[in-house]
């Protein structure tokens, strides 16, 4: 189910501070289907890969994040008509990447709206603050719309890591 991240890198760099390539630590990505239950199996993804690189204690934040950014690929990021057929790339990719003072969420989809466009700002109503929530919960956010073999847009969301052998404020 995973794979390596690192096609979705270039559009990352976009805005960013510089980022030597090799220092990327990890990095997994897992297809998820056009189905709503696509959201459970990327937070469980989340946790497995978060677990793996022992980065438990920041899963409650990332998962928040991520299930909202997958809810709002397979929302608004597929037509109406999408099903999965056997044996076809499923329609959207979950990326996780890790450098050592920066974790990134990417989400790819088929679409090449902006995902502002979408946003609400009735925080009454059902749904429409998923990016709210992840320029809340993250340290910065945005997306780049894809261009060459892959098309469509990804949406990322980037958490800032302690650095090594620093310690956290009131130790």
């Amino acid at each position: 189910m995973g794979t390596n991240g690192s096609t979705m890198l270039e559009p990352l760099r976009q805005g960013l501070p510089p980022l030597d390539p090799a220092a990327v630590s990890d990095a997994a990505s897992c297809a998820l289907p056009a189905r709503y239950e696509a959201v459970r199996e990327a937070r469980r993804f989340t946790r497995r890969t978060l677990d793996q690189w022992d980065m438990g204690d920041r899963f409650d934040d990332v998962c928040l994040v991520v299930s909202e950014l997958v809810t709002n690929a397979l929302r608004h990021g597929l037509p109406a008509s999408t099903v999965c057929a056997t044996g076809q790339e499923p329609p959207v990719r979950l990326h996780l990447m890790r450098w050592t003072e920066r974790l990134v969420c990417a989400v790819r989809d088929p679409s090449h709206d902006s995902p502002v466009a979408r946003e609400t700002d009735d925080f009454s109503a059902e749904s429409g603050r998923g990016l709210f929530l992840v320029d809340s919960f993250s340290d910065s956010w945005g997306w780049h719309p894809l261009a060459g073999a892959l098309s469509g847009k990804v949406v990322w969301a980037l958490f800032r890591l302690p650095r090594p052998g620093s310690r956290p404020h009131g130790e």
